[in-house]
């Protein structure tokens, strides 16, 4: 189930909040300026499936927002937790980074760890099977798809180059939430 838990940027120890209600999830982020929402899935997707085919599965889903927000290219990230760069993967995005663009996710099957870092708090986002997430250009996050990955997740991006992270180099992921096996 998705979990919201919301923390000063201080204090890892001491959460603000915690909700499992979407709407409530909606709401919070919404006040922030981040866009959640739950769409229907599918069944017949599973981690390590190719791009095509899940890019066929939610055609319409991913045509209406594209036609929506003008994205100009459209991904597919599909890790299994038997994938020999899981690891590798993982470090990739675990440090605290910006994109010019905004980062967009569906979560097809799996779950994530997003953490985003807006004034002075740190909003941990459980994204879970079904979850839309699109975090503003520039907005400070990192993300945990832990260490035994079962994760699909349809990525769109404005850049066609997709997926580019400027790192800030600071620490403070360090000191927050990881997602465990």
């Amino acid at each position: 189930m998705s979990q919201l838990t919301i923390f000063l940027d201080t204090d890892a120890s001491q959460s603000l909040s915690t909700t499992r209600t979407p709407e409530h999830i909606h709401q919070q982020l919404h006040s922030v300026g981040v866009r959640f929402e739950q769409w229907q899935t599918r069944d017949d997707i599973a981690a390590g499936d190719n791009q095509e085919s899940v890019l066929s599965a939610y055609h319409s889903d991913v045509k209406r927002l594209v036609s929506e927000q003008g994205y100009q290219s459209v991904d597919v990230i599909s890790i299994a937790s038997s994938n020999p760069q899981k690891d590798a993967l993982r470090l990739k995005f675990l440090d605290e980074h910006t994109h010019s663009e905004d980062e967009v996710r569906f979560f097809v099957e799996g779950q994530g760890l997003f953490a985003l870092h807006i004034d002075n708090k740190i909003y941990e986002v459980l994204c879970e099977k079904g979850d839309l997430l699109s975090v503003p250009a520039n907005t400070k996050h990192w993300f945990d798809l832990g260490p035994e990955p079962n994760l699909v997740a349809i990525r769109f991006f404005n850049n066609p180059d997709g997926w580019v992270a400027n790192y800030t180099g600071e620490d403070i992921a360090s000191r927050y939430s990881r997602l465990d096996a």
